[in-house]
């Protein structure tokens, strides 16, 4: 549907690289990274505002790049709405209807339509100025799908939206999507992306450095960048120092630990692993199992989060277990306790530098 080949545009000192994505009709793209890194350009480089210095885009086989702004077919919602504050929210979402100059009767239609999709039933006859931010936005997207765009492009839409709001904006969206809006969204919230996305692309520095579905992208980084910027809690730098010839396992030092890591690179390979905080047993004492990564420590902090509780434990650098509050209780967990952790060389990811 959409074909972004070997874009690249510099402006001042920073520059989009050889951007190549591909999105398919019914997408949710989500196109994720830390600000500054050309998210927000690149989308306007797709609906014309910016032009890039080479490369191609075609929507449909149509080239986008000698086709006029609003001939793309392209809808687009910013980061701050930018609805007219003289009008009414019914008058907000049929301004682009009038433009077309379209019949009174087919506008009152698609109007009410609109909104029964973006549920603002309830508020098309209020002015701008008494809605609240998660109507706002509400609106805006449904202005901009009055142009029944193929693709409807999104610019961080949740980040000026609370806790609340921004579920009810989630839950629009995935509604949207699922009725067969193709979407583009930027962001640089990873669990905005993975709620929402069926495909994601990480951009670091004007670069597409990695591309997949959620579960490729958040489990298996190809990165440190974007191991770390996803948030992985269990991340260590270090080298691959020699080979286990018992386990057929790769030895990697780290902090003065040994960790036994499943990988092909030689010795003296530099990298980054990466241990699930899900895969971290604790235990009072060691256990007889299948794990090979073993270690004694010591608690540190103890923290509540939704699925649970996370134990940091001291083993000569802190990692991260991730545990359920009766498994706590049960094992009697107290910040100063010494305790076992195991972990199993299948569950690490190994990143050469």
């Amino acid at each position: 549907m959409l074909r972004i080949d070997k874009i690249n545009k510099t402006t001042g000192s920073f520059s989009l690289i050889d951007i190549n994505i591909s999105i398919s009709k019914g997408d949710y793209f989500v196109l994720i990274g830390e600000s500054g890194a050309g998210k927000s350009m690149l989308l306007e480089i797709i609906t014309g505002f910016i032009l890039p210095d080479s490369g191609s885009i075609f929507l449909n086989d149509k080239d986008l790049l000698k086709t006029p702004v609003q001939d793309r077919n392209i809808g687009i919602v910013y980061q701050k709405p930018t609805l007219f504050p003289h009008l009414s929210v019914f008058e907000n979402i049929a301004y682009p209807l009038h433009t077309r100059k379209h019949k009174k009767e087919f506008i009152e239609y698609e109007v009410k339509q609109l909104a029964e999709d973006t549920e603002i039933t309830h508020i098309l006859n209020r002015n701008i100025s008494n809605l609240s931010g998660g109507e706002i936005q509400r609106v805006t997207i449904a202005r901009a799908l009055a142009t029944y765009p193929q693709i409807l492009l999104l610019d961080e839409p949740l980040s000026f939206l609370d806790v609340q709001l921004r579920k009810g904006m989630l839950a629009l969206l995935r509604k949207l999507n699922q009725k067969g809006q193709t979407i583009i969204h930027v962001t640089h919230d990873y669990e905005e992306a993975l709620a929402l996305s069926n495909k994601i692309s990480i951009i670091e520095k004007g670069t597409i450095i990695q591309t997949g579905s959620p579960h490729d992208v958040f489990h298996n980084p190809k990165s440190g960048f974007v191991a770390s910027f996803i948030g992985s809690k269990n991340f260590f730098s270090g080298q691959i120092v020699s080979v286990d010839v018992d386990n057929q396992l790769k030895i990697f030092e780290t902090s003065g630990l040994r960790i036994l890591v499943p990988t092909e690179y030689k010795t003296d390979t530099h990298g980054h692993i990466i241990v699930p905080d899900d895969a971290v047993i604790i235990s009072e004492e060691r256990l007889n199992s299948s794990a090979v990564n073993n270690f004694s420590g010591i608690v540190t902090d103890i923290y509540p989060i939704i699925s649970g509780m996370e134990i940091v434990i001291d083993i000569g650098l802190e990692i991260t277990a991730r545990i359920s509050y009766h498994s706590m209780e049960k094992l009697q967990l107290t910040i100063g306790k010494i305790v076992w952790i195991s972990f199993k060389a299948s569950v690490i990811n190994f990143i050469e530098i």
